[in-house]
């Protein structure tokens, strides 16, 4: 199953967190889950903060990126855009606000869950929470804005 990102254009599918051409990122996929979005990751030992534990700054970049995915989903959606190829909107955090409520273990799957929060014309606001073993973890809020196609060109 495909998520947002892997609509992506190329030039705008390098980023660490869900760039589907970035070998070395996390490369997560961002779907519709009901009236939310939903994310799915496996952090590995490496992504350690404290023994048993993960680092706070990867679960800062899941918020981060699962928040962009959320928004292109959103613009897509109010934009009547059927995705295909690369022709999803892409956005990038203009805000992160992230609050960190319990260590999250290392040793199972994370979900990140979103809300969409408002949209507009180019600025979506996403409210995000991260589980792991179905505790709530961490949670998060995420302003985004839609790039043109050229951005970074």
């Amino acid at each position: 199953m495909k998520g947002i990102q892997d609509y992506y254009p190329d030039h705008f599918a390098q980023c660490y967190g869900c760039g589907r051409l970035n070998e070395h990122g996390h490369q997560i996929k961002t779907f519709w889950d009901g009236e939310g979005t939903l994310t799915r990751f496996v952090p590995k030992e490496y992504h350690t903060a404290i023994p048993g534990f993960v680092y706070g700054g990867l679960l800062a970049s899941l918020i981060d990126c699962h928040g962009t995915g959320s928004a292109a989903l959103a613009l897509a959606k109010d934009q009547g855009i059927e995705l295909s190829d690369t022709n999803a909107p892409r956005c990038v955090t203009a805000s992160l606000q992230v609050k960190y409520l319990k260590p999250t273990p290392i040793g199972g799957e994370l979900e990140i869950k979103g809300k969409i929060k408002e949209i507009g014309k180019r600025k979506v606001i996403v409210e995000a929470e991260l589980y792991a073993n179905g505790v709530l973890c961490v949670v998060g809020e995420v302003i985004s804005v839609l790039v043109p196609d050229n951005f970074g060109l």
